[in-house]
């Protein structure tokens, strides 16, 4: 079909048409997009919590805390959780399963840790905290995440980790789930009992610089 306005004549009255109905396909579809993309946000929000991947803690020291006010008036329960992801032959669990306390306090609580195999190895906790709104208010003095952790064959150790929820928190939120899961660093070992090293980006981003392992005696 030639093209009638390369000969100074109005185009052909389909071909206007087509046009006009391409213009409004793309328009449909810029608008679905965005709807999406706007959509996606809290539905990712929501995935993240109900997964427990939502809120990354942070570190805070014992003279920062001591400088804060305590909320007697209030109360927060705090739950504890913890798992050694497959890859990691160890035995990982919370001595504490939960506790109440008063914003601005400061608690510690034990994770019992055991290495299952028959060589040495070494894990990195990642921690988490939900929901991810209580993550900038609750503060770690002390933690096992803060350095690998390297285990004997057969050993056990209980790890603190000493920490703060600040008196910012909202109140409206009542209870906070403090969970770590243990990953093994070495990919071939990881890989021999049936997982997958995370990679060195996946660091907790409060913990970067605290790299060298930690073994026991």
């Amino acid at each position: 079909m030639a093209d009638a306005m390369h000969d100074g004549k109005p185009e052909p009255r389909n071909l206007r048409a087509a046009n006009r109905r391409l213009a409004m396909k793309l328009a449909g579809v810029t608008l679905v997009m965005f709807a999406f993309g706007y959509a996606l946000s809290p539905m990712y929000d929501v995935m993240c919590r109900a997964l427990g991947l939502n809120g990354k803690t942070g570190r805070t020291d014992a003279q920062t805390v001591a400088a804060q006010p305590v909320d007697m008036g209030r109360t927060v329960t705090i739950e504890f959780t913890g798992l050694a992801t497959s890859g990691l032959p160890w035995e990982f669990k919370t001595l504490t399963k939960k506790m109440e306390l008063h914003p601005g306090e400061t608690r510690e609580v034990k994770y019992l840790v055991r290495n299952l195999a028959r060589e040495e190895i070494t894990g990195r906790a990642i921690p988490s905290v939900t929901p991810g709104e209580s993550a900038p208010h609750f503060k770690k003095i002390e933690c096992f995440c803060f350095t690998r952790q390297t285990l004997k064959p057969g050993e056990t150790r209980e790890m603190p980790v000493r920490f703060v929820v600040d008196a910012g928190l909202d109140k409206d939120v009542h209870t906070i789930t403090l969970s770590y899961s243990f990953f093994n660093t070495d990919k071939i070992s990881a890989q021999k009992y049936g997982g997958a090293a995370p990679a060195q980006s996946e660091d907790h981003a409060a913990h970067r610089g605290h790299v060298p392992a930690a073994s026991g005696g």
